[in-house]
């Protein structure tokens, strides 16, 4: 294996293993911050280290193992209570690879979810929150996280810093609330486990157009807080929402790992004991809930697709009258642009051009990829195919991910044919 190999390699661990070594060193350590400090030095150890002997057996475990022994010598740096070093001591000097990696399929897992409540705190702003977040469990980078936000990457970066200050400074608890201290952190708890979710559903940046391990765990924090809260229907709504989107998982590539979309998907191949799971967990959401939410209405969505045996017998009028809902509590340029779709498949692509028309001037789609994505599919299906091309490659050149890039120029060069 070359240098570069490695190196790749190694960013793919970190990327599926960091969040739970930052949950891990929290309950350690009580601050996110050093918790971070510490899981990045450990990845650098490993830089240094992993190319000479090889990639061990049990890389989780591995960094975990460092990352606590770096908590340690901070502790013992700066001369902490000693009974408080004695506990950590022997909690972690006798730690083998093995003892790690139990401790990672167990009571890590519980770790997640303190973290996510503990960086959802109100003491945070709800941008903060959702920020710090995305850097920390989905492993973003500033500039993927400022691109899900529509904002300059200085501003996210100044405020996931200024918002583990804050964790610190006020000593918030890691912790899963209860009562009162939960319900005012759910909301937020909900939007950051769906776009965990969506990360992992489609990848913002690199090579790679999905990452499963990022979507199951999301499915598991969601289904682990649906036992914790039961009587709360948006709980279930996300749930139904990320368990019908799972199962398209296995068709959203071909055997080259290149994308495959909704509509090209063989449905046959969808898995439906999680369409099941994610219709009874709909149902329950409704049955819980007066009016449908956010997530009740994107899942609502979903299993108008999941429900029609092929594309042609989608049910379009309906899943554009959902999106007018979802419009109605929770404007959004990008929800607008998604029930445009909606109409375009229901009444014809005219009707859905003219709509997208409209959202071209609005300053938060300006480098939104998918705004020229929709109005390139909208052209080639008028036949209108130079201006789809010009609108494909427009859309290629604001795309971040490699094998979304490579779809987008193939459909640029099928208007030429």
């Amino acid at each position: 294996m070359t240098l570069a190999d490695t190196h790749r390699t190694i960013d793919a661990i970190w990327r599926v293993e960091s969040a739970r070594l930052i949950a891990g060193l929290t309950r350690i350590v009580r601050d996110v911050g050093l918790a971070e400090d510490f899981a990045q030095d450990a990845l650098v150890i490993a830089l240094e280290k992993w190319p000479e002997t090889g990639i061990p057996e049990k890389p989780g475990a591995w960094l975990m193992t460092t990352a606590k022994r770096r908590a340690i010598d901070f502790i013992r740096r700066n001369k902490l209570r000693d009974q408080k070093y004695a506990e950590l001591a022997k909690e972690t000097d006798l730690f083998s690879e093995d003892d790690v990696g139990r401790s990672l399929d167990g009571e890590i897992k519980d770790d997640l979810l303190r973290l996510i409540f503990m960086t959802c705190h109100p003491v945070l702003s709800h941008e903060s929150r959702v920020a710090l977040t995305l850097r920390l469990l989905c492993g973003l980078t500033t500039d993927e996280i400022a691109r899900s936000f529509l904002s300059a990457e200085s501003t996210i970066a100044q405020r996931i810093v200024r918002a583990k200050k804050t964790l610190r400074s006020e000593k918030v608890p890691f912790e899963l609330p209860e009562g009162k201290a939960l319900a005012d952190r759910l909301s937020t708890v909900l939007e950051v486990i769906y776009l965990m979710f969506n990360e992992g559903y489609t990848a913002t940046a690199g090579n790679q157009w999905v990452r499963p391990l990022l979507c199951q765990e999301a499915l598991r924090l969601g289904r682990v807080l649906a036992e914790a809260v039961p009587d709360e229907p948006e709980v279930y709504g996300l749930a139904a929402l990320m368990e019908i989107q799972s199962s398209r998982f296995r068709t959203r590539m071909d055997a080259n790992g290149e994308p495959v979309l909704l509509m090209d998907q063989n449905r046959a191949q969808w898995d439906h004991l999680l369409i099941c799971r994610g219709l009874a967990a709909l149902e329950r959401s409704q049955k819980l809930g007066c009016s449908m939410g956010l997530y009740s209405l994107q899942a609502a969505i979903s299993a108008c697709h999941a429900q029609a045996g092929n594309a042609e017998e989608t049910n379009w009028p309906r899943i554009a009258a959902l999106y007018e809902a979802l419009l109605r509590i929770n404007p959004s340029p990008i929800v607008e642009l998604n029930r445009a779709v909606a109409i375009s498949m229901a009444f014809g692509p005219s009707i859905g051009l003219k709509m997208v028309d409209e959202l071209s001037d609005n300053p938060a789609l300006k480098s939104y990829h998918l705004l020229p994505s929709v109005r390139g599919d909208l052209l080639m299906k008028l036949g209108r195919f130079d201006e789809a091309h010009s609108e494909f490659k427009c859309a290629a050149a604001l795309c971040r991910n490699e094998r979304e890039v490579s779809l987008l120029l193939k459909r640029a060069a099928d208007c030429e044919a």
